[in-house]
């Protein structure tokens, strides 16, 4: 799997980044046996549609996963829907899009459109919870429970190694969480976890809305993964102290994000 950094910053989007967006891809065969590029897209906070642009075609995508709907994590799902209904050559394809509560309502809400628009020609809304299982292709995406102020779930992802395509590996993706069982159970032995850190340790005091670089680091450690990818920081947090204070309790390698960046798994 390859995993590619659309967005990073927590909260807002940054003077040098979207806000949360990861772009997931894996080669396997299509329905007819014959190879291709799968592609799933976690998150689309704002910025996030016009960086996409940079790395794939909107119209190949396959589906997209967000892990709550606050709106730094699904704003741009306005752009999307704009591009595939308005798209010159024609209006594109159907895309899944899956996510805790009702995606479509929240779609509505944002973009200030009438109850009777149901974007059934460029979405399908599909509700998840813990214990629900995807596939994409070769990837197969397990959601957990996540510990926030709205319901939310974080991601396991499988699927073939990048360097040995018969190997499976997994990339965890927390979403906006703080420290729970459930996430340290979806990024058990996970070969990447992609964390959320938007907190910062001595800073921000209130639990249940996000990680800080120590506790990232404790969940890393905690779940056995062997690399820690920290993202989500707010802009007054700082990258430095977060990683500094994750690599205090875990062994592993931690790194802090930017957007553009592409981790081969």
């Amino acid at each position: 799997m390859k995993l590619t950094i659309i967005g990073c910053s927590g909260s807002m989007s940054g003077k040098d980044s979207p806000a949360s967006s990861y772009l997931v891809q894996a080669e396997g065969p299509d329905e007819t046996g014959n190879p291709r590029t799968w592609t799933l897209v976690m998150d689309f906070g704002p910025g996030a549609m016009g960086h996409l642009l940079k790395y794939v075609d909107p119209a190949r995508l396959d589906a997209m996963v967000i892990s709550h709907l606050h709106a730094d994590h699904c704003v741009d799902l306005v752009g999307m829907q704009v591009y595939r209904r308005w798209y010159p050559e024609g209006a594109l394809a159907k895309l899944p899009v899956f996510s805790p509560g009702d995606g479509r309502e929240r779609l509505r809400e944002i973009a200030g459109d009438p109850a009777e628009e149901t974007y059934e020609n460029e979405f399908e809304f599909v509700s998840v919870k813990p214990g629900h299982t995807l596939q994409v292709g070769p990837m197969h995406v397990e959601f957990f429970e996540a510990y926030h102020t709205i319901e939310a779930v974080s991601m396991r992802v499988t699927g073939p190694s990048e360097n040995n395509p018969d190997e499976q590996v997994v990339l965890a993706f927390t979403g906006d969480t703080d420290y729970a069982q459930t996430v340290v159970d979806c990024a058990h032995n996970a070969d990447v976890l992609l964390s959320e850190a938007a907190f910062e340790e001595g800073r921000d005091e209130v639990e249940g809305i996000h990680l800080t670089g120590k506790r990232a680091g404790e969940l890393a450690r905690d779940a056995n993964a062997k690399r820690l990818l920290l993202t989500h920081l707010q802009p007054w947090t700082s990258p430095v102290r977060t990683a500094q204070d994750a690599q205090s309790v875990f062994d592993g390698e931690v790194k802090v994000v930017k957007a553009g960046e592409v981790y081969r798994i």
